[in-house]
């Protein structure tokens, strides 16, 4: 690749972009343009990843079974960690809007598959915590793409996630992220 510079016009752009990426948890609940959301989902397949090893994947969540095991599943982590609080720091855990699962019109798990044999082990022999890193940029590139879009994206954290990879039927090599 060439050297590329670019303008200080699209340097400020490039900032306010990194500036506008927020955590919603608050959403439209309209549908998203599946067109819309195909190009950003393909920003996945521009992260750079350990060994070019790719070990992302998104699962969509769509069932109303699978949204509900999903919410569920965080209502059960969210009380145990509210448990973990008192006083005026279990008010304020409280009061926190920690996910927009119920109305967010897309849900995706994103997973990391330890297992994949892409890449051939490059990079992730010696250090095999780099698939789960790769995994990461990969979603922040994804969040970009959905900010260009007008579109946000919330990362629900508080989950179990062996019990999010039964309910969703996934392979065991593979891990939340």
């Amino acid at each position: 690749m060439r050297d590329q510079t670019f303008t200080d016009d699209f340097r400020t752009q490039f900032e306010l972009l990194l500036r506008l990426r927020r955590d919603v948890r608050r959403f439209r609940t309209d549908a998203i343009d599946e067109a819309v959301l195909a190009r950003c989902l393909d920003a996945f397949r521009l992260a750079p990843s350990v060994g070019l090893s790719e070990p992302w994947r998104v699962i969509r969540v769509e069932s109303e079974a699978a949204r509900a095991a999903a919410l569920k599943n965080f209502r059960t982590a969210n009380d145990h960690a509210l448990a973990g609080y008192s006083g005026d720091k279990a008010q304020l855990y409280s009061s926190l809007k920690l996910s927009g699962m119920q109305e967010a019109p897309v849900q995706l798990a994103v997973f990391c598959d330890d297992s994949t044999e892409k890449g051939l082990g490059l990079g992730a022999g010696t250090m095999p915590e780099m698939r789960r890193y790769s995994v990461v940029s990969a979603i922040t590139l994804f969040w970009l793409a959905l900010r260009v879009e007008g579109l946000g994206l919330g990362w629900v954290s508080i989950l179990d996630p062996d019990k999010m990879k039964r309910d969703l039927n996934v392979p065991e090599t593979w891990r939340l992220i």
